[in-house]
């Protein structure tokens, strides 16, 4: 009787948040004063053969009243170059529409990226959020460098075929024929290369190992960023393994490709939380932690967040 009891009110509770939340998504808990401009990171994309990079999360946000852009920028390349794709397509988009700003959310590389975007125009960025981003390098790009040295025969190899699947990716995603260079890319990721595109972009870049950078820059562009710290956290994923396996070249926590240190930026709204890298943008059909909140719930917070502070 009692567990029948509990199972029913569960339900009922289950059943009432799920119409609160579809209330609060359905009024202008998500209308941020600037549009959202989403940013993929590594080989990533807008929506490939039908299946988006942020799954799902731009419709949400778009039914909490926000409006959404989803950036193409190259598959693989450095991150000033990804940074110049992405200003172009800011400026474009400002000139479009009439917006003086926008907000950015940058996924892994999409950080980075977003970052240089912030720096060279902070005219035309409200704010800046990273998710996952390798502000301070990844061991996984450290190793993979190691085993590629410079002109071997290994790294020539390594770039064809990464720049074969970087084209591939780019020709499925219906994009535009963007540049390429996947060696760039893994310089970029690198510890020694996230140092030096740091020493020309430092805004929001912690100071210490492992605290917060700035909220704010001199030039008024908010900085923030969250990141998961568990690599395997479904039985169903297929990628958990993969990413379990990476995982083992940190010696903290990490989502699998980066550690939560080299994660942070700016105000840090969470370190820990149970996501690998592809859960954390809601990837693979929203596959995700029993247990943890919803990454869908934490892009509509930090909408409505930016919200408040009329951004």
């Amino acid at each position: 009787m009692k567990s029948r009891f509990a199972r029913s009110a569960a339900w009922l509770i289950f059943v009432l948040c799920s119409i609160i939340h579809g209330q609060v998504l359905a009024s202008d808990y998500t209308k941020t004063q600037y549009p959202i401009v989403l940013v993929h990171g590594l080989f990533g994309f807008d929506t490939l053969a039908g299946v988006e990079y942020f799954y799902g999360i731009p419709q949400m946000l778009t039914k909490g009243g926000a409006t959404v852009y989803v950036a193409q920028v190259s598959a693989a390349n450095s991150s000033e170059l990804r940074g110049e794709q992405l200003l172009q397509q800011i400026e474009t988009l400002t000139a479009a529409t009439g917006v003086s700003k926008v907000n950015i959310i940058g996924h892994s590389h999409g950080g980075p990226t977003a970052r240089y975007v912030a720096s060279v125009r902070p005219d035309l960025v409200a704010s800046v959020t990273s998710i996952g981003g390798p502000h301070k390098g990844s061991k996984v790009a450290d190793i993979v460098r190691g085993k590629v040295p410079p002109g071997s025969p290994f790294e020539g190899l390594a770039e064809y075929l990464a720049t074969a699947l970087a084209i591939l990716i780019n020709h499925l995603s219906g994009g535009q024929d963007l540049a390429q260079d996947p060696i760039a890319a893994l310089d970029a990721l690198t510890t020694e290369g996230a140092e030096e595109f740091n020493r020309y972009y430092p805004e929001g870049v912690p100071e210490s190992e492992c605290g917060e950078g700035d909220f704010q820059s001199d030039f008024g562009v908010y900085y923030y960023s969250w990141t998961g710290s568990k690599a395997s956290t479904n039985f169903f994923d297929p990628i958990d393994g993969v990413l379990a396996i990476l995982g083992l070249a940190f010696d903290g926590p990490n989502d699998g490709l980066v550690s939560t240190c080299s994660a942070h930026l700016g105000k840090v709204i969470g370190d820990n939380y149970k996501m690998n890298h592809l859960d954390e943008i809601n990837g693979l059909f929203g596959i995700h932690h029993l247990w943890e909140t919803d990454p869908l719930e934490l892009f509509s917070e930090h909408a409505n967040r930016l919200k408040l502070l009329g951004l």
